[in-house]
């Protein structure tokens, strides 16, 4: 279920960029051109922070957290930033769902870490993911993480992409039989 999950989002990401319609371009003749508006200010560039990018280590940890079975998911929300006591029954499914399908282990590996061009004090990387999976056990995603206190967490954004966790919920309990 998270491969598939993934996998949809994953296509959903790329597909939506990739089919972007390019604009059309009307040549007008030269009467009919409007002038050229005047400039505004420029738009803000904000300098990435003056400290060094985190080590591949310092992201993958968190996602091998996240995966591991044997970290308990009230553990597990202070990987993802803004997630709360309420998303651990979302940690919980998740790794429940890659232990059912068969994916754990899984490794990590990230790849061409960046400041990201969105929050200038997150980093994106590229994430290998590798489980246990034999056929088909190994795909990359794109992913951002943020700062925090304890080093890096999985950004809200990715996580929701990835998690599900904005749609967490608890379980209900079947009604009793009559």
């Amino acid at each position: 279920e998270f491969r598939r999950v993934l996998f949809r989002s994953t296509v959903a990401a790329f597909g939506l960029s990739a089919c972007s319609p390019s604009k059309p371009t009307v040549s007008l003749p030269p009467s009919s051109r409007a002038a050229p508006a005047s400039p505004t200010s420029p738009p803000a560039v904000v300098a990435p922070p003056a400290v060094p990018l985190p080590a591949p280590p310092a992201l993958t940890d968190v996602l091998s957290r996240l995966a591991d079975p044997n970290v308990p998911a009230a553990e597990k929300v202070n990987l993802i930033e803004g997630a709360t006591p309420e998303n651990a029954a979302t940690l919980d499914k998740f790794t429940t769902a890659l232990r059912d399908n068969g994916d754990l282990p899984m490794t990590f590996a990230a790849n061409d870490i960046a400041w990201s061009d969105k929050n200038p004090s997150n980093v994106k990387a590229i994430v290998t993911v590798n489980t246990a999976k034999a056929d088909n056990g190994n795909f990359t995603f794109p992913m951002e993480f943020t700062p925090s206190q304890d080093g890096w967490q999985l950004s809200r954004r990715t996580a929701e992409m990835l998690l599900a966790l904005g749609k967490s919920s608890a379980p209900t309990a079947p009604a009793p039989p009559r």
